[in-house]
């Protein structure tokens, strides 16, 4: 039987066997042969803090205990690249054998319906194909953000989708783009996706050194996905005059030390909340998830997005007990685990 990666609890994983079903006409069967998690909403889950809020209320658009956002045994990890080893008996688009990928836990084999899998084109590393999803929320991030052709920009967090953004936002022109985090691996993949110049926040005074390197101006686009609150404070320290932050990171509750009084107050930023996938979009009906996916994948593909140095460390999927929850516990050794099965 195949198996698959679970947290039957709170900060807990472990392997489970699962019975292969059997297809219906609209699905393939796929053989996973590399995977990924997702670290900020897969690490909501894992260690919990996501349940505490209790579960969204999609009609009232309310947090409530009434219903339950986290429920264990929960599934882990995000998505998975495999080889195609059946095909239900209306799938005409999809062959046997051919590379496909879609969204899906990290488990051995996979069933899809076939309009949710893509196609993996010869000549494209898998690791583009597992960066789409943190691609699809950078891109959405820039978007919200305004980000312009010679705008300064400072982004926070170098996990997967803020290394992303450092690369949506070269290709739409901004200059400098500065890379903010604290873990050396992060900054030097960051220096490798194009920043202008990276800080540790450990070393100084983030958000002083952004206005420096500006000209005392400061960043007209500061983008969070550190999920810190310590790093929101430095965005509102560095961002420019009536300049705009975009909080994107998907954070537990921030303790007390955010000060909302001080530059926050003076300057007037615009602080703007971004959620690729909350519909429908800023920009609707012109842009939605569907089409931030289908620009993101388009550049992925053609090489405008670096992807294979933001997937790292790649383990075998046996591995995996002791190498996921290192997401949590050393995040030196992390940007986005990937999985070899």
């Amino acid at each position: 039987m195949p198996r698959e990666l679970i947290a039957p609890a709170q900060q807990k994983v472990a392997f489970r066997a699962y019975e292969s079903q059997p297809l219906a006409a609209d699905q393939v069967r796929a053989l996973s042969r590399f995977g990924a998690a997702k670290h900020g909403s897969e690490m909501a889950l894992f260690q919990g803090y996501a349940g505490a809020r209790g579960g969204y209320d999609a009609e009232m658009r309310v947090f409530t205990q009434d219903k339950q956002m986290v429920r264990y045994p929960a599934g882990l990890g995000n998505m998975c690249v495999g080889n195609v080893i059946e095909i239900g008996a209306d799938v005409q688009d999809i062959q046997i054998g051919e590379w496909v990928f879609a969204h899906g836990s990290l488990r051995e084999e996979h069933v899809w319906s076939a309009e949710r899998v893509r196609k993996l084109p010869d000549g494209v590393p898998w690791q583009a194909a597992v960066c789409l999803d943190p691609a699809d929320f950078a891109l959405g991030a820039v978007r919200d953000g305004h980000i312009r052709i010679g705008d300064a920009v400072a982004v926070f967090g170098m996990g997967a989708i803020g290394l992303f953004v450092v690369q949506f936002a070269k290709l739409a022109g901004a200059s400098p783009v500065i890379a903010v985090d604290p873990i050396e691996l992060r900054r030097d993949v960051a220096r490798e996706c194009g920043a202008d110049l990276v800080l540790d926040p450990t070393a100084c005074d983030a958000g002083l050194k952004i206005k420096q390197e500006t000209g005392n101006r400061g960043a007209d686009v500061c983008v969070d996905y550190s999920g810190h609150f310590s790093a929101l404070q430095a965005a509102l320290r560095g961002v420019a005059y009536l300049g705009t932050v975009v909080a994107g990171a998907w954070p537990g509750s921030y303790p007390a030390g955010l000060d909302l009084g001080a530059e926050a107050h003076f300057n007037r930023p615009t602080i703007v909340f971004s959620r690729a996938c909350s519909e429908p979009n800023p920009e609707y009906p012109n842009w939605d998830e569907s089409r931030l996916f289908s620009v993101a994948w388009r550049l992925l593909c053609d090489g405008s997005l670096k992807s294979e140095p933001v997937v790292q460390p790649v383990v075998p999927f046996d591995d995996l007990l002791e190498a996921y929850p290192k997401i949590a516990t050393a995040p030196a050794e992390n940007i986005k685990l990937g999985v070899a099965f």
